[in-house]
């Protein structure tokens, strides 16, 4: 017997009424409220962590991220307001800081210090009940509260009068930028801001954030630039306050006029934006009010109040009433203009409570107060308002309190209905919202057919049996049954039971007659529930009563009248033989034959109660919205072991059990509905019913919207066929006008490449002219270099002999200087040894004092510490003796014994202070006498670092001496040029910086053509590879082709050779034929015949050799054809040759054609790509040779305005045009800060720019 283990599964719902309802942990997981859980929210997994709240906590009131995203603090409102921190990667409680009281000192650890009492006399066992301790499993404390510690009074700017209880809410949480701090604001009426350091759990500073009782205080915010910084709104407040030594003071605000500002944010260090009625936006500088304006939407302009804020890299978004966003953008002049609106749909259209972007700021979250969540794409501005619309976030879940809830065997769902007039059906499985209908009226009870295809909802005015379709909930059959509060289908299906007042009407689900009416009860009937076998229906009222009913014979079995508990649910065992109540007296009761056998006491009430359908796990919910798991089956002695699990933060209404016993599904009047995973420890080895489940996948379609869907496909398929066909056409089209522009850019291409191979030829002849020009100034350079090498050589040999004769006196004055040196050191090491000696004999002394004081201090504290030790053992005896003597009469004394306690603990710190302090004094000694063997130290360095000294001088005389003349001489020609060049500083600073605002923006676009053309090239150069590989490809066909003529002649050769030799043999047979008559001869010519053809072979060479024309050979007769007869033979395939030769001549032909094809066709493209690229080019060196035009233009006329001043302005303001125009090069400064002069062969601006390819 053991008790069911129960885990959070899945949650549908949102708290709405908490302030900062809703985060981003990341840019899919989302933070939110879920009953008395903050629920962690994978969008792309669906997949939900729950942090369930403090045992005693009432609700959560506020909720903040911290910027690292690592934790999250929690406000719970109880008996004593709290702030829990939880660890986002653990899930599990950090610190826990308990609101103090609000007249009362701040302690180091966030607990309220008693005045009259010393602060080492706290201890952890006497802690109050408000002390702050950590959690458990963070360090290990057990949850305990730590000894306090005193600090800085910083409740003294409290005001005087207020409360000493502590606050019961937080409305308003905010952790400082680095995750440090936290800003937390109270309740009213006192609306106290505190400022905690929560990792050590400590008050840094109060105040009251509103002096007048009327106003109020609802928003806080520290400054993300600032965490010394914290802002408060509300009714009537607008603060700005700043921690400074442990106390908050309020800086602005003088002026700020006193309106119910609604939200607020910080947009930069110094500026807020406050919201306020009416779509006021104000804002505010240093924390006076700079600028208002008014928040409008639709072309109406109506005004929208701003009830949320949250800023971004570009601005700041504003929710506003009626599902209104706005998005405000930063403008160039650092102030702000609407960009872009976006509203929710028609049907959500409610106010916004809280929004969230994502770390990245792709998308908004905002949150609904009809607890309603929906995502908004950040999209840029280019893209239309009317393309990007509100997508809900997660699943639609529940706005009013669940009056209904049901589940079903055949399919994984459960049903719902709430006062917000909807009825869900949810896959608990996906974790899904399957359908939502919404209904004119409010459906109070709701029950889900076995087969998971009908549902049967009780209305004001009827029951009504519906029919759930793929995408609908149509009503299939009503039954006159009024305000139906409780309904139930039997386990089998074929029965249900409805409650009509007091009156309980049995119906077949299938004929949807009524089998039978069970009265009895006098109130109001709050539960029903079929026993397994479906022969038995328990009911419950209100007034008391628990009857058992016999279905197939309609009569009552048993009862049990107990007035004074009001029953709000009861169930039966697997056997059918106990039923288990739950009701208004706190009690959970086992009824076997009509007597009440078992009572379990609880400290809340419990509202509804479940058995598993295996008969082993029992569940009740309690008004608190928690479950309780409870051992089951009971033990005699047993008083009822449980354990809770937080859920709901409102009563539950419904719970029930899924088939498989492998889920809890619970329903509260806070709009949630939760899902559990449910399991028995002691049946582990059992088989699972699941095993056996499966689950159907059918659903009903009416026959209307069947054959309506048919026909919409068929309409679609033919709108597909007709677009192909318009899409064939267009295409043809535009074919069509492709290949006639294909052909007009191959022309103009053509035309265009004739005129460049020209322009190429020109180019060629003037680089040619150029490169003889350029060798001649070459060869001339190079002589007059020679010249001026030998006289620079005669010139720089006299200056070297001057030099050697200086540098000779110079060596001779440097040594008299290092004997002196030498002297000098000398002296000072023997000063040196000596005072050494000295220091040395007078530390050893007082080394030797202080030990000898050490020695005796140490004595004096063993001494001391032994009289301390046995005065302290004295003390207690005595202390103990007295207390056992007196301790039942005289209390008086105890207190004045514990305050003689109290004194010698006083004393033992006192000693333990002077302990502390001789301790303190001998480190000092010996940190004095380290102290001195570093001046040592320190003595040793001076000496040698003297020495580097010395030799660093010898170094500095030579150098200093060489450098005084050139800078001498410097100077004087700087001091020349500065008061030249001073009376024209300011003249050309100013043309200087209009002519680069001039320049800059040519010179970047003769970069980018710049670029243009380097691709260009770089195309065109692939294209030249391409073509040459082409080229290579055609010569190689070419000499196939040759080959294959050749082959063809000779083959031709051969063809009329075998004809010459038909045409002999038509002769010689011919002559032949005219001995037909005489046999002999006859025969001998045959055989004559037969020797000289059939004995032919093949000619061995491809090249045939002529024959005689003549057919007879009159002249040579039978000796010169016997001569052929011994050179060549019959062929005997001459047929199959000619064959082969003609197959093969077709192939090779067609092989040609195509290749002609496609370089034809690569040559098109080519000419096409080689235009493209010239046109650009051409574009570009026009471009660029107006550009010069307009340089050469602008020199030429600034030159002729400084052209009456004694230095060549012109020049000057030239050259920082030529170092700008030319690549972008820095421009070369003199010691004036001022650009070089040019020279007189030097040219300030060239006469053209380098041309661009």
């Amino acid at each position: 017997m053991s008790i069911a283990a129960v885990a959070h599964r899945h949650a549908f719902g949102l708290k709405a009424d908490v302030r900062g309802n809703v985060h981003w942990l990341d840019d899919s997981t989302a933070v939110y409220p879920c009953g008395a859980n903050t629920v962690i929210y994978h969008a792309e997994t669906k997949s939900q962590k729950f942090i369930p709240v403090q045992d005693g906590c009432d609700a959560i009131t506020a909720m903040a991220l911290a910027p690292n995203k690592r934790f999250i603090a929690i406000a719970e409102r109880g008996e004593a307001a709290c702030i829990v921190v939880y660890d986002l990667l653990t899930l599990r409680k950090r610190k826990v800081l308990a609101i103090p009281p609000l007249n009362a000192p701040t302690t180091g650890y966030g607990g309220i210090a008693n005045s009259s009492a010393s602060p080492s006399s706290a201890s952890a066992g006497a802690a109050p009940s408000w002390a702050v301790g950590a959690h458990a499993g963070s360090d290990g404390n057990g949850g305990g509260a730590h000894p306090t510690l005193p600090t800085s009074n910083a409740s003294a700017m409290l005001a005087p009068g207020v409360s000493n209880e502590s606050a019961k809410e937080v409305v308003s949480l905010c952790f400082s930028s680095d995750s440090k701090y936290i800003a937390s604001l109270t309740g009213g009426p006192d609306w106290v801001l505190h400022n905690w350091s929560w990792e050590k759990g400590k008050v840094m500073a109060s105040v009251r954030a509103n002096t007048i009782p009327s106003n109020s205080a609802t928003h806080v915010l520290f400054n993300p630039w600032d965490s010394s910084q914290v802002s408060v709104v509300g009714n009537g407040t607008f603060k700005c306050y700043r921690f400074v030594e442990g106390t908050m003071r309020q800086f602005g605000g003088q002026k700020v006029e006193a309106k119910n500002y609604m939200h607020h944010c910080w947009l930069t260090e110094t500026r807020i934006l406050a919201s306020s009625p009416d779509g006021h936006l104000t804002l505010f500088e240093g924390g006076e009010p700079k600028v208002d304006v008014i928040n409008t939407h639709g072309p109406s302009g109506l005004h929208r109040d701003v009830l949320v804020m949250v800023p971004y890299s570009r601005g700041f978004v504003c929710g506003c009433q009626a599902g209104i966003v706005t998005i405000y953008e930063k403008t160039d002049d650092a102030s702000y203009r609407k960009t872009r609106e976006y509203s929710l749909p028609e049907d959500h259209a409610m106010d916004l409570q809280q929004m969230a972007l994502t770390p990245n700021e792709e998308t908004l979250l905002v949150s609904l107060r009809n607890g309603q969540m929906f995502a908004l794409p950040m999209s840029p501005s280019d893209i239309k308002p009317e393309d990007i619309k509100f997508d809900l976030f997660g699943q639609p879940f529940h706005y009013g309190h669940v009056t209904g809830m049901d589940t079903c065997v055949r399919k994984p769902l459960i049903v719902t209905c709430s006062s917000d007039r909807s009825v869900r059906v949810w896959n608990y499985l996906d974790s899904t919202s399957e359908l939502v209908k919404f209904f004119p009226e409010e459906a109070h009870s709701i029950a889900f057919h076995p087969s998971g295809l009908y549902i049967l909802v009780g209305f004001s005015d009827k029951l009504r049996l519906m029919n759930l379709l793929i995408d609908d909930i149509r009503t299939f059959r009503e039954f006159a049954i009024r305000g139906c509060r409780e309904c139930r289908f039997s386990h089998g299906g074929q029965y249900f039971a409805a409650v009509h007042g007091n009156v309980i009407l049995v119906y077949n689900t299938w004929t949807f007659e009524c089998v039978g009416t069970l009265k009895g009860h006098n109130g109001k009937v709050r539960s029903l529930t079929w026993s397994p076998d479906d022969a038995r229906l328990v009911s419950a009222g209100m007034e008391g009563a628990i009857y058992e009913w016999n279905v197939r014979e309609m009569r009552r079995d048993g009862e049990n009248i107990l007035k004074s508990c009001s029953y709000t649910c009861a169930t039966t065992s697997a056997e059918g033989k106990s039923i288990f109540a739950v009701g208004s007296d706190k009690t959970l009761k086992e009824i076997c034959d009509s007597q009440v056998v078992r009572e379990i006491h609880s400290n809340v009430v419990l509202t509804q109660i479940v058995l598993s359908h295996s008969g082993r796990m029992l569940f009740t919910a309690t008004t608190t919205g928690s479950i309780r798991s409870i051992r089951f089956p009971f033990i005699v002695s047993e008083s009822g072991e449980f354990q809770e699990h937080q859920g709901h933060a409102a009563p539950v209404t419904r719970l029930r059990v899924s088939f498989d016993d492998q889920y809890l599904f619970s329903a509260a009047e806070d709009g949630s509905v939760f899902v559990w995973k449910i399991s028995d420890k002691e049946r582990t080895g059992v088989p699972r019913r699941d095993r056996d489940l499966v689950y159907a996948d059918e659903i009903l379609v009416t026959k209307s919207d069947l054959e309506d869907k048919t026909q919409t496909m068929a309409e679609l398929r033919a709108r597909v066929e007709e677009l192909k066909m318009e899409n064939e056409y267009q295409l043809r089209l535009k074919d069509m006008n492709f290949n006639e522009k294909i052909k007009e850019t191959t022309e103009k291409y053509q035309e265009e490449v004739e005129g460049l191979k020209i322009t190429s030829a020109v180019l060629k002849a003037d680089k040619e002219k150029e490169e003889i020009r350029h060798e001649e100034e070459v060869a001339e350079e190079q002589q007059r270099h020679a010249r001026d090498m030998e006289e620079l050589e005669t010139t720089h040999s006299t200056k070297l002999m001057a030099e050697y004769e200086k540098y000779q006196e110079l060596q001779n004055k440097t040594a008299q200087l290092e004997q002196q040196w030498q002297q000098q050191l000398e002296e000072l090491q023997s000063q040196k040894q000596k005072t050494l000696h000295e220091f040395t004999g007078q530390y050893e002394a007082m080394l030797k004092a202080k030990q000898a004081d050490i020695d005796r201090l140490q004595e004096e504290m063993r001494q001391q510490i032994k009289e301390f030790d046995e005065t302290n053992r004295e003390t207690e005896e005595d202390a103990d003796q007295e207390i056992l003597l007196i301790k039942h009469k005289y209390e008086k004394r105890l207190r004045e014994e514990r305050e003689v306690g109290l004194r010698l603990k006083g004393e033992n710190g006192i000693m333990k202070k002077k302990f502390n302090t001789l301790n303190s004094e001998i480190e000092a000694h010996k940190g004095e006498i380290q102290r001195m063997f570093q001046e040592e130290k320190k003595l040793q360095s001076i000496i040698k670092s003297l020495e580097k000294d010395i030799a660093g001088l010898k170094k500095e005389i030579q150098e200093r001496d060489e450098t005084i003349q050139d800078k001498e001489k410097r100077i004087y020609d700087l001091k020349k040029k500065n008061q030249e060049l001073e009376k024209f500083k300011f003249v050309l600073d100013y043309k200087i910086k209009e002519l680069k605002k001039q320049i800059e923006p040519r010179e970047q676009d003769i970069m980018n053509m710049s670029e243009q053309i380097k691709k260009m090239d770089e195309e065109l150069s692939t294209y030249n590879k391409s073509n040459t590989s082409l080229d290579l490809l055609i010569g190689d066909l070419k000499l196939q082709l040759r080959a294959a003529e050749k082959q063809v002649q000779i083959e031709k050769s051969k063809v009329k050779y075998f004809n010459l030799i038909v045409k002999k043999f038509k002769a010689d047979l011919n002559e032949c034929v005219q001995h037909i008559q005489d046999p002999k001869p006859l025969k001998g010519r045959v055989k004559a015949l037969y020797q000289h053809y059939c004995n032919l072979g093949p000619p061995e060479n491809a090249e045939v050799p002529a024959l005689d024309a003549t057919a007879g050979g009159g002249a040579t007769g039978n000796g010169a054809r016997d001569g052929a007869g011994d050179e060549f033979n019959v062929v005997v395939g001459e047929s199959e040759a000619q064959s082969e030769a003609i197959r093969q001549r077709q192939y090779l032909e067609r092989t040609i054609a195509g290749l002609r094809k496609a370089v034809a066709k690569d040559q098109s493209r080519h000419k096409a790509d080689h235009v493209k690229i010239m046109q650009e080019n051409v574009a570009l060196i026009r471009e660029i040779n107006q550009l010069r035009k307009e340089i050469q233009a602008r020199t030429a006329k600034h030159g002729a305005v400084a052209s009456g001043t004694d230095i060549d302005v012109t020049a000057a303001i030239a050259l920082v045009q030529t170092g700008a125009a030319a690549g972008g090069g820095p421009v070369v400064m003199t010691a004036t800060g001022l650009p070089p002069l040019p020279t007189a062969g030097s040219s300030a601006v060239p006469d053209r720019l380098p041309a661009i390819h």
